[in-house]
C-alpha cells in the first residue's frame, strides 16, 4: 500500500511512519513546508508539503495514495477558550476528510484520544464501546476538542468515508520532542515533579501504538473505534517505578485535583493577563491527568491480532536512554 503519514515528526506519527516503513509500505509524509525533517532523516519516504489549514494542499499531498494515517489532530496548547479550540479543530480535520474524499483513498485512520471515552459506569476498564450520550459538561478545550473530533470522524465512517479510529493510550517513547507526555518521566528523572495527582492510567511504548494504527489501516473495520493499550497502572505506582528506574528519589506529595484546578487556573489567568511562558499545569495537562482510567483492548487483539511488544519496565527505560541521548534528562 502507498500509505500517507501526516504527523510524522511528532512522537506517535514517527513511529507510525517507522511501522509503515517496516512492514514494506511505500512511506508518503506529508508536512508542513515548515516542518523540520531533521528529526526523521533515519526514514525512507517521498515528501509532500500540505497544511491542515489548506484544503488544496491536502488533496494534492493525497493524490495517488491508497491511505492516509491521521496523527496531527489539533490539541489546543495555549489557554483559550474551549469555543474557539473547538472550531480551530473540526475545520481542520473538515478539510482532511474532503480532501480525503476527493483523494478517494481506500481507509482513513483517525488518531483519536482515550479522553473522548467516558469513565466506565461501573469502574471498569474503559472500552470502545463508551460513548458520551451528549456534549461533556466539563468544559476543558482539550477534552471539548477531543470529543468533537472523535464524534465528527464517526459520522464521515457513516456517511460512507473509509474511517477507522485508533486510539493509543498514553504513549512514552523515543522521539518525544518537547517532551508532551514523556514529560513526566523527564521531570521526575530531573528531580522537578514537587507533587502529583492520583489515579489511573494505562501506559504504552509508543513503537507499539504506531504498529497499532498501521494495523487499523490495513485490517481495521470501517466506522470502528481500536483502543491500543499496554499496562494498566494506578499514578502513584508509575511515579515510583519511573524513579526507580531513573535511580532518583520519587516525589512524596500529592495534590488534590481540587488543589491543582486551583493552580491551574491560576496560572493560565496570569499568562493570559501578562503573557509569558505558557503555564505547564494548564487545563490540558489537567484533563489528561484527571480523566485518566484503566483501560481494556481486547478488540483489538481479538480483531487486528495486535500485542505489544514492549513492557512498562523497557518502555520506561527506553525513553530515559533516549531523553538522555538528547539532554532532557541530565
Amino acid at each position: 500500500m502507498k500509505i500517507g503519514i501526516i504527523g510524522a515528526t511528532g512522537m506517535i506519527g514517527h513511529h507510525t511512519a517507522k511501522a509503515v516503513q517496516n512492514q514494506g509500505h511505500e512511506l508518503v509524509v506529508i508536512h508542513r513546508k515548515s516542518s523540520n525533517l531533521s528529526k526523521i532523516s533515519a526514514l525512507t519516504y517521498i515528501s509532500e508539503s500540505a497544511d491542515l489549514n489548506d484544503k488544496v494542499s491536502l488533496v494534492r499531498a493525497l493524490a495517488n495514495l491508497d491511505a492516509a494515517i491521521n496523527c496531527a489532530a489539533y490539541y489546543p496548547t495555549k489557554p483559550a477558550s474551549w469555543q474557539s479550540e473547538v472550531q480551530t479543530a473540526i475545520a481542520q480535520m473538515e478539510n482532511f476528510f474532503a480532501a480525503c474524499t476527493e483523494a478517494n483513498l481506500a481507509k482513513i485512520v483517525y488518531l483519536g484520544a482515550a479522553i473522548a471515552l467516558p469513565k466506565h459506569a461501573d469502574g471498569l476498564p474503559g472500552n470502545e464501546e463508551l460513548i458520551y450520550s451528549s456534549q461533556p459538561i466539563d468544559k476543558t478545550p482539550y477534552l471539548q476538542v477531543k470529543w468533537a473530533l472523535d464524534k465528527l470522524a464517526r459520522e464521515k465512517a457513516q456517511e460512507g468515508l473509509p474511517v477507522v479510529i485508533g486510539i493509543p493510550s498514553m504513549c512514552f517513547g523515543e522521539f518525544d520532542y518537547g517532551p508532551t507526555t514523556g514529560k513526566l518521566i523527564a521531570d521526575i528523572a530531573n528531580q522537578k515533579l514537587p507533587v502529583y495527582i492520583r489515579g489511573d492510567r494505562n501506559i504504552i511504548y509508543a513503537g507499539d501504538a504506531g504498529r497499532g494504527l498501521l494495523l487499523a489501516c490495513e485490517k481495521g473495520r470501517i466506522g470502528e473505534r481500536y483502543l491500543f493499550t499496554g499496562t494498566n497502572i494506578s499514578m502513584d505506582e508509575l511515579v515510583k517505578l519511573i524513579a526507580e528506574i531513573a535511580n532518583v528519589t520519587p516525589p512524596k506529595r500529592v495534590i488534590s485535583l481540587t488543589g491543582a484546578r486551583l493552580v491551574s487556573q491560576f496560572q493560565e489567568l496570569k499568562f493570559k493577563l501578562l503573557g509569558g511562558e505558557v503555564p505547564q499545569l494548564n487545563s490540558t495537562a489537567l484533563a489528561v491527568l484527571a480523566l485518566g482510567q484503566f483501560l481494556d483492548d481486547s478488540k483489538a487483539k481479538t480483531e487486528l491480532r495486535f500485542q505489544p511488544n514492549l513492557d512498562l519496565n523497557q518502555t520506561i527505560k527506553r525513553t530515559i536512554d533516549w531523553f538522555r541521548s538528547i539532554d532532557y534528562i541530565k
